[in-house]
């Protein structure tokens, strides 16, 4: 097993949960957390509370950095309406999340790394930046020479997760559409997000 499976797979550990909803996952043979204190339980406090709503949030996109993630919250509330929603949005428009979500890879992780060996192509224009804001409208599709990797049949052959209805998919030529951006209560994921107590959590 590769250092970055091990990595992600901790992450699913410590927060307890089946975070990406993946049969390999550790969690759904142990429920608590990695190491000799691991099965040590805790009353959780408000702050705890906040804070793994955050990491939970912020390890499902790949473990994005404290840096940009904060950027992205900074973003959120100088947008007009919901925080938490507007979050979400963002988080969303990521092209390495709408890559995972046109199941054209079969993680985020493997998303930004597809992404950064320049394997995708936006509105017919290579980018290789993980973390570029989708727009409505964007076309996004895997490059030619990448459609026959191993990586992609898998995703594109897996039944784990369906294409969410905010993206429109050609599966067969592996080529999608951002239709328009989601509400929180549109996003397939596999446990429950609450982007309020990050909202609560950045607002200490």
């Amino acid at each position: 097993m590769s250092k970055r499976q091990q990595a992600k797979y901790k992450i699913d550990r410590r927060l307890g949960v089946n975070l990406w909803g993946r049969a390999k996952s550790p969690i759904n043979r142990h429920e608590y957390g990695p190491g000799q204190h691991g099965q040590r339980r805790k009353k959780p406090t408000d702050y705890g509370i906040q804070l793994m709503a955050k990491q939970k949030l912020k390890g499902y996109y790949a473990n994005i950095g404290e840096k940009q993630f904060r950027k992205l919250f900074q973003e959120a509330v100088r947008r007009k309406g919901d925080t938490g929603e507007n979050l979400v949005q963002l988080l969303e428009r990521r092209l390495d999340a709408v890559v995972y979500r046109m199941k054209f890879v079969p993680t985020p992780h493997a998303s930004r790394q597809f992404i950064n060996h320049g394997h995708i192509l936006v509105n017919g224009r290579r980018l290789n930046i993980p973390s570029y804001q989708v727009r409505d409208g964007d076309v996004i599709e895997v490059r030619q020479k990448a459609k026959q990797l191993g990586v992609v049949l898998e995703a594109i052959s897996s039944s784990e997760r369906d294409i969410p209805d905010y993206l429109s998919v050609d599966t067969g030529a592996l080529k999608g559409t951002f239709v328009r951006a989601p509400a929180l209560a549109d996003v397939p994921y596999p446990v429950q997000m609450e982007p309020n107590l990050v909202v609560e959590f950045y607002s200490r």
